[in-house]
């Protein structure tokens, strides 16, 4: 079975490039502390070798792989010449990836966080406009009258009763407010959330989707999955996060009974 190696760092040497790979320089310490009675372990020099097509794919230049920070796969080989491999071992690259910068990753980060607050100030406003507009839009009365076959004479406006304004206002009760399968509505803050849920990040797509639902609607699409008793969140993470960024206090659930 073929001996595998896994190196990160960045190149040491200069580029070099020959007619169908190309080749640089890398150098690693071993473990700082070594079992009693044995010498520690020191820095051991790497020449790897990468075709030039899979090196292309990387985006690294000459003077880029110098400052990256490089992650290599590969095996090590002794049969490259002494003058084309300078370090004490040969590795020939199966992968070869571009590990994030730890400034880029929080840049990322900031900005995705910015975008996030942005969409949520942005739907707010929406919802409070839309909301604002039904307050001032007058009521249009409807019409419950039938026109006569003879033009002429025309019956005038019925008028609701009681009974019947009372029906009407029990059927816009009745209209959906919650998704289907909903259970019980709990208050926002009751809901726990693992820490396992908060190490992840939902798809931004997704959670967009969840959020324009809800922009047209008032309310999510699904309810969250909780454990009965204890308010565990079970299910339904991106929901949660829909909810805190909308700003909804009481959400629609559904029960996970504990074993």
């Amino acid at each position: 079975m073929p001996h595998k190696i896994t190196l990160t760092g960045s190149a040491t040497g200069p580029l070099r490039e020959y007619d169908r790979y190309v080749s640089f320089d890398m150098r690693e310490k071993g473990s700082p502390s070594a079992p009693k009675g044995l010498k520690k372990s020191t820095f051991i020099s790497y020449t790897v070798f990468v075709a030039k097509k899979a090196f292309n794919k990387t985006g690294l230049t000459k003077k880029s792989i110098m400052h990256e920070k490089i992650l290599i796969q590969g095996e090590p080989t002794l049969d490259i010449p002494i003058d084309e491999c300078p370090g004490e071992i040969g590795v020939i690259c199966f992968q070869i990836t571009v590990l994030p910068n730890k400034k880029d990753k929080e840049g990322n980060e900031s900005k995705d966080k910015k975008e996030t607050e942005h969409e949520s100030s942005k739907a707010q406003k929406e919802v409070a406009a839309t909301k604002q507009e039904e307050k001032t839009a007058p009521v249009s009365q409807p019409v419950a009258k039938e026109e006569k076959k003879d033009a002429e004479t025309v019956q005038p406006e019925a008028k609701k009763t009681p009974v019947q304004e009372q029906k009407d206002a029990s059927q816009q009760n009745q209209l959906p407010t919650h998704p289907k399968g909903t259970q019980d509505v709990v208050s926002f803050d009751e809901v726990i959330v693992p820490e396992a849920f908060l190490k992840t990040r939902p798809n931004p797509e997704k959670t967009q989707k969840v959020i324009d639902f809800v922009k047209r609607t008032g309310y999510l699409d699904e309810p969250l999955t909780i454990e009965k008793g204890s308010k565990i969140l079970k299910d339904g993470y991106r929901r949660y996060i829909v909810a805190k960024t909308m700003k909804i206090d009481k959400v629609p659930v559904v029960y996970e009974y504990q074993k």
